[in-house]
């Protein structure tokens, strides 16, 4: 079965919603890159990859400097994404593996279905939603008994082998004149949807494609839609097309890897600059799920990487583009295209309760979002912060990594200040983010009351939350 063919199954089973419902309400796309660092988008530096597409959409829009995802790993940043919560209310504080590595860990083996997901508040507002690329919320290795992802609200989905549903599995060409590797990780044994077999250079593409018809379709029905583009670039593997390997050094792999990514997601961001209606009613953001592998991405002036609470593990770049919604800004001033917030500081669990707002759907009834919306500040009419501190807990399997030992457990930002500490509140590290966003210079035997304060409040977020076991896992060796 080709990839063709899994869109018709897909998109069959997509209905139409009644077009009443749908006449003046934004549309949402939401492109979440895998493992990519702060500074990868040479429109924030990086001067080794020109990502001419995804510059294009900055300069037409608007860039965050101070955006935050809620985990350094994947499994958990996304369902704080998808959520608005906090990812520990839900079990999911490091990516989700075997089973057995899960129990060891005191992780979940899926999302629970019950979790607020946006995309079914969006669905029950009369929103098309659609899900492709990247899952990673239940449903791999041998969990093959997870919900599928059209049991969280979503019409249709396209994903790889961290889901369940009509999925397309790489082909890694490393041309070296051997066959290409089929990567699935147990997924070709799960059943539950068809598969695609499929060079691994062309599967954003693909998804590109299913989302570009998804939206074809959703607009036909004069149906707003909410997608997810979620490519599983730039995570290695690295599996570049030929012409974009040059020395074949895993550096060189990475930078193939994004700049062809960025040309295929460029194919959706043209089709919806073609089509005025689309244009002008539809908000692109564009994000990563943490920061880089170590020698791959980069974090740009940030200390850490994937994996780590400091901010090269939790800040990622952030891009809002949506002329349409974003035409006035404050007491009807224009906003100016290509403008950076640097000011502004936010975090991923923000964006449900902020796109719930810029889409004027109804919050669920009897949901506490962990985040607060910031839809002024997405729109440019706003430079203010959240107003409530940002609590983090490192993955349970990440007490070391990237060659660093002893990474601290817990983390908190509150306005200018980061303080990083162990679970019981020792080794404390504290940081003025204003005039040290590299996390150079520890304060904090120079402010211990600040360091009780914050401290204090970490300590007790943490123990708000279900329990993981951090602090006991020890990789099996």
């Amino acid at each position: 079965m080709r990839a063709f063919a899994l869109l018709f199954i897909l998109l069959s089973a997509f209905g139409a919603r009644p077009a009443a419902a749908a006449t003046a309400k934004p549309n949402v796309i939401l492109v979440l890159i895998d493992d990519m660092g702060w500074a990868d988008f040479s429109c924030f530096g990086n001067k080794a990859v020109k990502t001419e597409q995804i510059d294009r959409l900055a300069a037409e829009g608007l860039r965050f400097e101070q955006f935050y995802v809620n985990s350094p790993i994947c499994s958990p940043s996304r369902t704080a994404l998808s959520t608005g919560q906090y990812p520990h209310r839900w079990r999911i504080t490091s990516f989700l593996n075997n089973r057995k590595n899960n129990d060891d860990r005191g992780v979940a083996q899926w999302l629970d279905p019950k979790a607020p997901m946006l995309a079914r508040t969006l669905k029950g507002a009369g929103y098309a939603t659609g899900h492709f690329g990247k899952w990673h919320m239940g449903g791999q290795r041998d969990v093959g008994e997870a919900p599928l992802i059209t049991e969280y609200g979503f019409d249709a989905s396209l994903t790889n082998f961290e889901g369940l549903g009509p999925r397309l599995l790489p082909l890694g060409n490393a041309f070296d004149g051997k066959p290409p590797k089929k990567h699935a990780l147990g997924s070709d044994l799960l059943g539950h949807g068809p598969i695609t077999w499929e060079d691994r250079a062309k599967i954003t593409a693909s998804y590109t494609t299913a989302a570009i018809e998804f939206i074809k379709k959703s607009s036909a029905a004069g149906t707003p839609f909410y997608v997810n583009l979620w490519p599983d670039d730039v995570h290695s593997p690295f599996f570049p097309p030929e012409a974009q390997r040059g020395d074949g050094k895993k550096q060189a792999l990475y930078n193939g890897v994004l700049r062809t990514m960025d040309g295929q997601l460029g194919i959706l961001f043209d089709f919806i600059r073609a089509d005025a209606g689309l244009r002008d009613s539809t908000l692109i953001l564009v994000c990563s799920d943490n920061g880089p592998e170590p020698g791959a991405g980069s974090a740009g002036p940030f200390r850490g990487s994937k994996g780590m609470l400091y901010e090269g593990g939790v800040r990622s770049p952030l891009i809002a583009w949506g002329p349409g919604l974003m035409k006035h800004s404050g007491a009807g001033k224009s906003i100016s295209p290509g403008s950076v917030n640097k000011t502004s500081f936010l975090a991923a669990i923000d964006l449900a309760p902020s796109i719930l707002a810029i889409t004027g759907t109804t919050p669920p009834a009897g949901v506490e979002y962990d985040g607060v919306s910031m839809a002024d500040v997405l729109l440019g009419q706003s430079e203010r912060s959240r107003d409530k501190p940002l609590f983090f807990r490192r993955p349970p399997d990440r007490g070391d990594f990237g060659g660093i030992t002893n990474l601290p457990d817990l983390a908190v930002r509150d306005g200018k200040w980061k303080l990083l500490c162990d679970y019981d509140g020792s080794n404390a590290q504290l940081y003025d983010l204003e005039t040290d966003r590299g996390e150079t210079v520890n304060l904090a035997g120079k402010d211990p009351a600040r360091v009780q304060t914050l401290t204090a409040a970490a300590i007790a977020w943490h123990k708000s939350m279900p329990p993981d076991n951090g602090a006991t896992y020890r990789p099996a060796k």
